[in-house]
């Protein structure tokens, strides 16, 4: 799997790249790709999200549909995403999937001596009743692609502008906010790792000119 660290990038460019990962992935044109980055601020409403409810508040951060699974979330600066362009190996693979990125993101805690957990009927990452990381995926042709946010600092007063994921009772938090000082890349460098091991997937660092990404033009 290459891993391709993208920096900063507008939630729509990552989304058109995702879907030209996936035909290409699809299509058996490149290998297995593990994009990791961090957005603008963005709410993004899946394909059964309630917006009506679950948005709350008129803002200045925008909201996107998109194609994933789950309901409403926060993408933002201090967040990193990763969105891994899989192939599964049948039809039956997707709850093992989801699976094996809730234990990435629990090894990931874990390093930083934090004890995560994962709820069959909530999906996500969990310290306590706050969620550290939230997953959202989408399998097109047995490919995948979405994923997991990881808050490593974030604002997390923009998550009070959603109800996240539909769950009105829990909260939202952070590395940061369960006292861990770290940085977005050395997060990066743990979670990459921890998904290598959790999707049985061997690790090559590439770069999104590596493997034909460019930004749209403005």
């Amino acid at each position: 799997m290459l891993a391709v660290h993208c920096g900063e990038v507008a939630y729509e460019e990552a989304l058109r790249w995702q879907r030209l990962l996936v035909a290409a992935r699809r299509d058996g044109e490149i290998d297995d790709v593990l994009l990791t980055l961090t957005h603008d601020p963005v709410y993004t409403a899946g394909r059964h999200a309630n917006v009506a409810e679950h948005v709350l508040r008129t803002t200045d951060i925008r909201v996107v549909p998109i194609d994933r699974g789950g309901d409403v979330t926060y993408h933002g600066p201090g967040q990193l995403v990763a969105y891994p362009i899989t192939e599964l190996a049948h039809a039956k693979a997707v709850r093992p999937y989801v699976e094996a990125l809730e234990e990435a993101c629990i090894r990931t805690a874990a390093s930083f001596g934090l004890d995560a957990t994962a709820d069959r009927e909530r999906t996500g990452v969990w310290v306590g009743t706050a969620k550290l990381a939230a997953i959202g995926v989408r399998i097109d042709g047995r490919v995948t692609s979405h994923g997991l946010a990881f808050n490593v600092d974030p604002d997390l007063n923009h998550f009070t502008g959603i109800v996240p994921c539909g769950i009105s009772d829990r909260g939202v938090t952070s590395l940061a906010a369960l006292g861990v000082e770290t940085s977005v890349l050395e997060v990066r460098r743990r979670l990459v790792s921890a998904l290598g091991t959790a999707l049985d997937k061997p690790i090559h660092q590439a770069s999104p000119a590596d493997i034909g990404l460019t930004a749209a033009p403005a």
